[in-house]
């Protein structure tokens, strides 16, 4: 871009994807946390007038999908398809705005995008194939070096790797540490937080090895995207699971726009596969010649009773069941209000009814309520103006600044506590200038209910990346002038 020039909103694109679960069961809570996360920077960036595109989906073709399937009895692509449509349907009730949904094992835009990235780093001449001996840990379809091994467990399934020799396909990872090093260290792709940063640059440091990045057809029960000229070898699932985030533009417009063009390109991914997207799938790209993502943004794990939550634990728990119960705003409320940047956090529906009632119920609708309350005993046009203002609290003026700056940053504990300072600088308002008591022609009472009103507008406002239906009916709430009714009832 030439000096001095900026670009408008308008071309500042951004890109957002979260990771592709595996559909060897039903999606479980955590998978709601990551989709709302990422809803919530696409919305947050329609609001402030950029384009955006929002990418999710479903990993079809990893071997844990053909165990689950040859378990229940069921044949592969029917059980596949089945579990596939669940993840798609977590759209509604969790009010979700995805532009795009892909699935690795029926769409042809990703197989044949697959086989073009494949054939890209083969020219570059990072393939090379030998047998292999390494311990496997079918949960995260990878093979582990003895050293990585917790007293001989995997560190995140908890269960001993199975012994496997094979003759696969290998990418020279090892060639790309330096170039590795200075993406990373640079800032040239961002990591957020900085703790998995961190994390990322001690591995690249320590030395990286060449792995493999193929398995054998048979093994795979003939189940995966086939290896380019090598059709008894299909695509390691992790090399195809990555090349998504490409191969959903396929090779038009939408791949220069979105990807090799786009001001932005972020992954939203749990803590457990950060080695993938911040080492594998960048070096894949070098290889390929490809653009960068410019940011990873990891969230850590949700847990029950310790543990964390996870189909092959027993401890799922059903997103749409919570959002039948206790409703999306509190579903949703909760997993960006209380979740932890860093560290796991417990959850209980007792802490989402908590947090519901505290800033949504008593905080949020209650303002509301009651400045319309004091507002509706205003008479004729004087009431018509006050449900008009624009005035703001202090607080109100910088709560755009602070929630753009806590969004990028990857913390939603900040932006969504950006709202609750807002409210609750509005309800100390209240309780010290008491409108109430003024009468209804009192022009400094009508000052402060300007005031609120106007500061409750733009809180509906910022709301809606959060909670778009809340903030709907908050907009609506305001707009109408009738009879306070509450948008958040109590739990």
């Amino acid at each position: 871009m030439p000096a001095g020039r900026k670009e408008s909103r308008e071309t500042m694109t951004f890109y957002v994807t979260t990771a592709i679960p595996y559909v060897n069961a039903a999606p479980h809570v955590g998978h709601a946390l990551e989709l709302v996360q990422a809803d919530v920077l696409a919305r947050h960036r329609r609001l402030r007038g950029q384009p955006v595109r929002f990418l999710t989906g479903t990993d079809d073709n990893a071997l844990k999908n053909v165990t689950a399937a040859r378990a229940a009895g069921v044949d592969v692509r029917t059980f596949v398809d089945a579990n596939a449509a669940r993840f798609a349907a977590l759209r509604e009730p969790l009010d979700l705005s995805f532009d795009d949904f892909i699935r690795t094992g029926v769409d042809d835009r990703h197989r044949y995008g697959v086989a073009r990235l494949w054939r890209e780093c083969a020219t570059a001449g990072d393939f090379y194939r030998r047998g292999y001996d390494g311990l496997y840990c079918a949960g995260c379809e990878q093979f582990y070096a003895e050293a990585e091994l917790d007293d001989g467990v995997c560190p995140e399934h908890r269960v001993a790797p199975e012994r496997v020799r094979e003759e696969n396909w290998f990418f020279r990872l090892s060639r790309y540490g330096k170039e590795l090093l200075d993406v990373l260290e640079s800032g040239r792709v961002r990591i957020e937080p900085a703790a998995r940063r961190n994390e990322v640059l001690a591995f690249v440091r320590a030395g990286l090895a060449d792995f493999s990045v193929s398995r054998p057809a048979a093994r795979a029960g003939g189940w995966g995207i086939p290896v380019p000229d090598d059709p008894d070898q299909v695509v390691y699932v992790w090399w195809d699971a990555l090349a998504n985030y490409v191969t959903a533009l396929g090779d038009s417009a939408d791949y220069e726009r979105w990807w090799a063009n786009s001001s932005e390109r972020v992954h939203v991914i749990g803590k457990g596969i950060v080695r993938f997207h911040a080492v594998y799938w960048l070096a894949l790209l070098l290889s390929a010649g490809r653009p960068l993502p410019t940011a990873v943004f990891v969230h850590d794990y949700l847990t029950v009773e310790g543990a964390k939550v996870a189909k092959s634990a027993g401890n799922a728990v059903d997103p749409v069941a919570l959002v039948d119960r206790f409703g999306v705003d509190a579903v949703r409320w909760w997993l960006l209000r209380d979740v932890a940047r860093v560290g796991d956090t417990g959850f209980t529906t007792d802490r989402l009814v908590h947090r519901a009632n505290q800033d949504l119920a008593n905080g949020l609708g209650n303002l509301v309520n009651r400045t319309l309350t004091l507002v509706n005993r205003v008479d004729g046009e004087k009431a018509a103006a006050l449900r008009a203002s624009h005035g703001l609290l202090p607080a109100g003026a910088e709560l755009c600044d602070r929630i753009d700056h806590a969004l990028r940053r990857f913390d939603f504990r900040a932006a969504t506590g950006a709202l609750c300072a807002v409210v609750d600088a509005a309800n100390r308002l209240i309780e010290a200038e008491r409108p109430w008591e003024a009468a209804l022609s009192d022009e400094t009472a009508h000052a402060t209910l300007g005031t609120l009103v106007g500061t409750c507008r733009a809180l509906a406002v910022e709301l809606e990346p959060f909670l778009p239906g809340g903030a709907r009916r908050l907009r609506e709430q305001l707009a109408s002038g009738g009879r306070p009714q509450p948008v958040f009832p109590r739990l």
